[in-house]
């Protein structure tokens, strides 16, 4: 394939865990917009975020588990690396200058569409990916983002699934099983590490 021609995803997130609807939007994406590679990229110094999230080194082992098996993803520790507020304009950057001549595709959910002009340099943003939206709302998400000149949006096509990672560690804080939620490779690395007894 022409290098010129390729198309590189970008899935950022907490994976706090990393879930089943995690990686099933992973392998929609994947179809849907004929990725030649998906960077699943967890998210370093996350500011938006009010509570701590848990070691980046168990989020990055957690997430090489959780996506072994998803044709053309690579999970990406560059975000867990990075000092100081990490923010998706600076890995797309990087990811432009990897890939020159790809074009760039950047997951998110509905709800984070809603709130894209709140992200930090958003209009750079769109001019460097097109902008794949989860269609699992109102529509109020993709509504805004066409109403904003010079967006390239994209819609991708999913069955809602009732996991999130809120949710898991709600379980496994009161003891109960979640390895049908997150796998069960994942689910064994939570219970040898402990993680999500006492946060």
């Amino acid at each position: 394939m022409n290098v010129a021609m390729r198309r590189v995803g970008m899935f950022g997130g907490a994976f706090d865990p990393p879930h089943r609807a995690h990686v099933a939007l992973a392998q929609a994406a994947v179809q849907q917009l004929a990725l030649d590679l998906l960077y699943v990229v967890p998210t370093g110094n996350a500011w938006h975020k009010a509570r701590t999230l848990s070691p980046a080194e168990d989020r990055l082992a957690m997430a090489r588990l959780a996506f072994a098996e998803v044709p053309a993803v690579q999970v990406d520790e560059r975000e867990l690396r990075r000092s100081g507020p990490s923010y998706s304009v600076d890995t797309l950057r990087e990811l432009q200058a990897a890939h020159p001549g790809a074009q760039l595709h950047l997951l998110m959910g509905e709800d984070q569409a809603a709130g894209f002009t709140s992200w930090h340099a958003w209009e750079e943003i769109a001019r460097l990916a097109v902008l794949c939206v989860v269609a699992r709302g109102s529509g109020e998400g993709l509504a805004r983002l066409r109403a904003l000149p010079g967006v390239r949006m994209e819609v991708l096509q999913w069955t809602a699934m009732p996991e999130s990672a809120t949710d898991i560690r709600a379980r496994l804080q009161a003891g109960q099983e979640a390895a049908g939620l997150v796998g069960t490779a994942v689910a064994s690395y939570i219970e040898s590490h402990h993680l999500y007894k006492n946060t």
